[in-house]
């Protein structure tokens, strides 16, 4: 049988078991099949128009334009089907939690605005696209995707309209956008692990214990400034001031928090150690130095505390060759937990990195055109399930999906 013959059947057996649970009309499941086609074979542009031309007569423009913008069928449903099943393949190690911009002209595309964006590397024309993906030895999965809409969008009736936003979308920022992605994916049947960001997320004390709350242990960068307690640091209730002062109640520290900058400035030499993080090129391992400390994070310790806040690892690393330290974790991970085991997760954040080039640069990520809403998730989806379809291809061709 001709390769490319095979390819487009296994393709098809592929999007039937993907699809169907999202997709419960017959049109639905025919254009379904199509735009993943369209994103999987070959071409510069993914997005509608020039797809629908390399299809041929098989796709009707009209028809597959109302199935990406309007059609009412859940994106979500196709992002769990795919991550239930390609999640099993790869020996996942760590969940990685990102945003990434999309450039755009005009400010009609829903949640478009000059904002900064990491991808352009500077404030800029885009909207900005949230993401948890599910990183593995053997490869990755998207587990969801969230359009960020700027306060003003969310105000704007106009364009909200024109955008066709849902009316229960509310305002959120990117790191609640993120713990719902989170949430919603682990109760799916997919293996649960560690939770990886940058600094975005990890200051952000609300998302750290939300996540610890959920149970979802986490390794994520912070900042030099994010402010912690030494080790040994007590904790107690102050004393009443005079015989008719108000009984207090809230713990307070007694030492005041210290910068993590600061506080790694002072370690004494034999905290560092030298650490394998990950294998290289030629199969050597890579190695760094790394100090791991127990340290209680400092939010809200102006306001006292009912109970002591909980210690957790932070993690520094300072390369041979720096003149200080250039990166900080901060981990809810087990106190026992090996120090080989906390620098690989926190140096694994950057396969998320190659998971952006190629939904974009091999699958169009990036190429949706629309201003609808609905439709940037429903590309978002569909992408989604043309990049699993290529893992699966990569890791075994013959693929069927396990009972």
């Amino acid at each position: 049988m001709d390769s490319a013959v095979a390819v487009k059947e296994r393709l098809e057996q592929f999007g039937r078991e993907v699809l169907a649970e999202a997709m419960n009309r017959p049109a639905q499941m025919v254009n379904g099949g199509l735009y993943l086609r369209g994103l999987v074979e070959e071409g510069k542009r993914k997005s509608l128009e020039p797809m629908v031309a390399r299809l041929g007569e098989e796709a009707d423009y009209q028809s597959m334009q109302q199935f990406l913008t309007d059609s009412p069928w859940d994106p979500a449903l196709v992002v769990k089907a795919v991550a239930e099943w390609v999640a099993g393949e790869i020996d996942v190690e760590a969940w990685v939690l990102d945003d990434t911009g999309f450039p755009k002209q005009g400010k009609r595309s829903p949640g478009v605005k000059r904002q900064y964006s990491g991808t352009l590397g500077k404030v800029g024309n885009c909207q900005i696209g949230v993401s948890v993906h599910a990183v593995g030895k053997k490869g990755t999965v998207p587990l969801g995707w969230a359009l960020y809409l700027p306060e003003e969008w969310c105000q704007d009736e106009e364009r909200r309209r024109t955008a066709k936003v849902p009316e229960e979308v509310l305002f959120r920022t990117k790191p609640e956008l993120g713990v719902q992605l989170l949430e919603r994916a682990a109760g799916w049947e997919v293996p649960v692990a560690p939770v990886l960001g940058d600094a975005a997320y990890g200051d952000n004390t609300g998302l750290r214990e939300r996540l610890h709350d959920a149970g979802l242990e986490y390794v994520l960068s912070v900042s030099a400034e994010t402010t912690v307690f030494a080790p040994g640091t007590a904790f107690a209730v102050p004393e009443r001031k005079g015989a008719t002062g108000r009984p207090r109640g809230r713990l307070r520290p007694e030492g005041k928090p210290v910068a993590i900058g600061e506080f790694i400035a002072g370690l004494h030499p034999k905290e560092w150690q030298t650490v394998a993080f990950r294998d290289g090129p030629d199969g050597e391992p890579m190695r760094s130095r790394f100090a791991f400390v127990r340290v209680r994070a400092a939010h809200l310790w102006h306001k006292g505390y009912t109970k002591e806040p909980r210690e957790e690892w932070l993690i520094c690393e300072w390369p041979e060759g720096q003149e200080k330290p250039t990166d900080y974790w901060l981990s809810d991970l087990p106190v026992d937990v090996e120090p080989e085991h906390l620098a690989r997760l926190a140096r694994l954040r950057w396969k998320i990195e190659l998971d952006y080039k190629q939904l974009k640069g091999e699958l169009g990520l990036d190429h949706y055109e629309g201003r609808s809403y609905l439709g940037w998730y429903h590309h978002s989806a569909l992408v989604t399930a043309a990049h699993a379809f290529l893992t699966l291809e990569r890791l075994h061709p013959f693929h069927q999906r396990p009972a």
